[in-house]
């Protein structure tokens, strides 16, 4: 039982450094119960079937049919959803994981979505037909209403001009008032009275009379349901042929003509027929409308469930059409890959599927050995998936290789806080992410489609730790908004001068040499620095040395968890030929510049005439540690300057005693390790296969006794044909080691000096908080009055806005940046690969996922 659990405790912490491990698996499924099985799996989410027919078209699987059905339900679905929406119906949705229904089940859904697709449908038309035929009977309304005006206008005997143009000099003569003029009466859309008037003005060559009057109400179009604005016409003509050219214009126009009686008493007794049918019309309209209503409201209870059902059936097929047949088509087979921890769990699911569909036969599932490669599967948890996640954006870990993400989850946040060092814009943040953490399952029911929200909810726990690791920086550099706190009292005096010196000066240089009482700070830096004028230089030399240090201590980890990789993999010639050269090449050369910051700083002090009288431990005499680094590489002694005629320089050169034996010892064996990491890996492998070709030979020899002339040449050929092919192995190999040690040598330089953006954007943002601090809010602190209450409260507000806008969020995101570089390009450059594919289990959690951020963002 303790072996038992061990091995479990072993393969669960296992897992949390690397990839679960996998196995590939045979599955024979009965017919009868592969759908059950499949449906119990997508349900665990834990298996990722592989297409035994992929060069079988799509259209001629077994399950095509279904799957087609499928396609069609969903279709009808996403049509009643579009009606629902449209009528504004909220569509209720309880949180519920419906089951896949059984295969029967298919046929009554497909019934009940037909009936309600052919019922909404048919009442659509109808309501279309009725509101054509109400919009028709409301455009007649307006005509009979409104065109009374216009026959007053025209028997109007100061209308002689116009009755002129239509009738001409003779009608008038011959008793124009017995001359009928012929009209038509129509309604046409608004944004078209301008061209249509040109129109008939140029057709009929001025010879008709058009009046309009604007239907002041919005009328709407049955079609789709938009309102539009549409005006009453009338034109006047004298003649049929201008009859016959102002309705066609009138079609070209799309203006519906409506009949319009001439005496006015037919006129109104047309109007109380129309007003009749328009009321009896509004009732029959309300009625259909409530009906729809009440199928959809109906439909809206049930939808979200029914798009659930649906959407699984269709995996579930689209999964068995992954699988083959036996040859007694009673049996379908499947390959998968699975976590091995997870087998006993994928078992249980398949007997759950088998007792679900009756079938007495129980489902086989066998380990399979492949030499191919498996997919990586890291699991995960909400406070692990950011981070996760920014591993997998540069590339999906090997198989078994070990995963940077869970070291990721301490350096990341840390190297970001060096740069984001500020304990006021690291509460902002950390405030912000805890309020997402917080109201974690509110905020994720409202899914929203909003991208830059969606990354800041899904990276909170990253903000989370950002903020707080940013909170704890800023305090060791006594940083708030760019001023600092005074939390255990200065251990600086400002010596020989007065309150109003200080005052008078407001920025006074540090000297340790007279104004440092002995006695260190106790946490972080000193308020003090804030008001010196020599801060930036005291605070360069500082943060560009810490950078340094994180560093080179970020990349001897890197190649430490290669050390690992190697032992797992069992690479003993890489753990010979690369990570022993690799450490030794970083730490005798660049760890070594390290350990001389150290020194300095504990060897040398400031001079002072009591805690440090010693000249040759001060900083006056302390060697500058780049300068020193460089002497070195160079094989280069430190030259002795004579002060005064033959008196020499109190100072040492060295740091310490045999200091250039040393240094001349650890630079030679670094330069060693670069043709060892070279040639000695080629060389090894050149060895074994040697060694092996010759055993091979042996063994052949003594199985055969003696060769003969012909045996000899055979042998000598196949060991020549070997020898070609080794000579084109070993070219590849000299090649890859030859790329893989020029970066690595190079790239240690460049990414030792890569880590100085830590240093320069830490500068930067304190920089930025400090210019805000004294152009904006500084000058609002000085105004006295209440006019000085109003210029603060607005330079506060534009100081604030600032501080948000481009200290947190856009310096924020510049040192997110660069702190990923550091990761994907200094660290996992050391040991990761990033050369695997992720493992897609069918999940219906996933797929249901998927489909669901499709649709909205369809919509």
């Amino acid at each position: 039982m303790s072996a038992a659990l061990e091995s479990v405790l072993e393969a669960t912490m296992g897992s949390l450094f690397r990839s679960e491990e996998m196995t590939l698996c045979q599955l024979f499924l009965q017919s009868e119960a592969a759908y059950a099985c499949v449906s119990e799996l997508g349900e665990l989410g834990l298996v990722q079937f592989r297409d035994l027919n992929p060069d079988v078209n799509a259209f001629q699987r077994k399950f095509v049919n279904e799957v087609r059905r499928c396609d069609e339900m969903e279709r009808k679905l996403r049509y009643l959803e579009k009606e629902i929406k449209k009528d504004g119906i909220p569509m209720l949705d309880t949180g519920e994981n419906p089951e896949a229904p059984q295969p029967r089940e298919m046929i009554d859904l497909e019934a009940t979505f037909e009936k309600l697709e052919n019922e909404l449908r048919e009442v659509n038309q109808n309501a279309e037909a009725l509101k054509r035929n109400f919009l028709e009977l409301t455009e007649l309304k307006h005509i009979l209403r409104k065109t009374q005006v216009f026959f007053d206008e025209m028997a109007d005997p100061s209308r002689e001009e116009e009755q002129v143009t239509l009738l001409g000099e003779e009608g008038l003569r011959a008793g124009g008032q017995a001359l009928k003029l012929g009209f038509v009466a129509g309604v046409i859309l608004r944004e078209r009275i301008p061209a249509f008037e040109r129109m008939l003005w140029r057709a009929c060559r001025g010879n008709v009379f058009l009046r309009q009057a604007e239907i002041e109400t919005p009328l709407e179009d049955p079609s789709t349901g938009d309102q539009v604005f549409k005006s009453v016409f009338i034109i006047f003509f004298q003649g049929d042929q201008l009859k016959t050219r102002v309705k066609k214009i009138c079609e070209g126009f799309r203006a519906t003509l409506y009949p319009c009686p001439e005496a006015p008493a037919d006129r109104r007794e047309m109007a109380m027929g129309v007003m009749t049918r328009i009321e009896d019309l509004n009732t029959v309209l309300g009625q259909t409308q409530d009906h729809r209503h009440r199928v959809l409201v109906a439909a809206a209870k049930n939808i979200k469930n029914w798009f659930i059902k649906v959407r699984k059936i269709k995996a579930i097929y689209h999964t068995l059409n992954l699988f083959n047949l036996d040859v007694t088509q009673k049996c379908l087979i499947a390959e998968c890959w699975v976590p091995v921890l997870d087998i006993e769990t994928i078992q249980q699911a398949l007997r759950r599927g088998t007792e679900r569909s009756g079938s007495s036969v129980p489902p086989i599932l066998n380990r399979m050995e492949t030499f191919e490669d498996p997919p990586t599967y890291n699991r995960t948890n909400k406070f692990t998936k950011g981070f996760q996640a920014l591993i997998d954006a540069y590339g999906v870990a090997s198989y078994r290789e070990m995963n940077p993400a869970p070291y990721t989850i301490i350096t990341f946040p840390f190297l970001f806080a060096v740069m984001f060092g500020d304990l006021g814009h690291g509460m902002l943040m950390f405030a912000f992410a805890a309020w997402m953490v917080l109201k974690e399952k509110p905020l994720a029911a409202q899914k929203t489609d909003n991208e830059i929200w969606n990354i800041f909810f899904g990276g909170r726990y990253i903000i989370f730790l950002m903020g707080l690791f940013s909170m704890y920086t800023g305090l060791i550099y006594n940083d708030v908004f760019s001023k600092s706190l005074n939390l255990f009292g200065s251990h600086w005096e400002i010596r020989n001068l007065t309150s109003k010196d200080v005052l008078d000066n407001g920025v006074l240089p540090i000297n340790p040499t007279w104004d440092y009482v002995g006695h260190p700070y106790p946490f972080g830096m000193d308020p003090i620095w804030q008001l010196a004028e020599n801060k930036i230089i005291f605070l360069n030399s500082y943060k560009m040395k810490i950078s340094i240090i994180f560093g080179i201590i970020h990349m001897l980890f890197g190649v430490v968890v290669g050390l690992f990789n190697h032992l797992y993999f069992k690479r003993r010639l890489n753990i010979i030929c690369e990570f022993i050269p690799q450490i030794l090449f970083l730490i005798f050369l660049f760890f070594y510049m390290t350990i001389l910051m150290f020194i300095k700083w504990i060897k040398y002090a400031a001079p002072h005439p009591i805690n440090n009288p010693d000249v040759t431990t001060s900083s006056f005499c302390a060697p500058s540690v780049l300068i020193t680094f460089i002497n070195m590489v160079l094989f280069k002694s430190p030259e002795e300057k004579d002060t005064e005629g033959t008196k020499k320089n109190p100072c040492d050169p060295w740091m310490y005693g045999g200091q250039n034996g040393l240094q001349m010892l650890l630079v030679l064996v670094a330069l060693l390790c670069i043709p060892w990491m070279l040639f000695a890996k080629p060389f090894m492998m050149m060895q074994e296969r040697k060694k092996k070709h010759m055993q091979d030979l042996n063994t052949h020899n003594t199985e055969n006794g003696d060769l003969d002339g012909s045996g000899a040449v055979q042998a000598q050929g196949q060991v020549q044909g070997g020898h070609k092919e080794e000579e084109e192995d070993m070219a590849e190999v000299m090649i890859h080691q030859g790329i893989h040690t020029i970066e690595y040598v190079l790239g240690s330089v460049s990414h030792t000096a890569s880590y100085l953006r830590l240093w320069a954007l830490s500068l930067a943002h304190a920089q930025l908080s400090e210019v805000l601090w004294n152009m904006v809010l500084r000058n609002g602190l000085t105004q006295g009055g209440g006019l000085g209450g109003i210029i603060l409260w607005a330079l506060f507000a534009f100081w604030a806005t600032m501080t948000v806008a481009i200290l947190v969020l856009m310096e924020g995101l510049s040192a997110f940046l660069h702190t990923l570089r550091l990761h994907w390009v200094e660290f996992q450059s050391k040991f990761y690969l990033g050369q695997g594919y992720s493992f897609t289990p069918f999940s219906f959690e996933i797929l249901l996922e998927t489909a669901q951020a499709t649709s909205e963002a369809a919509d």
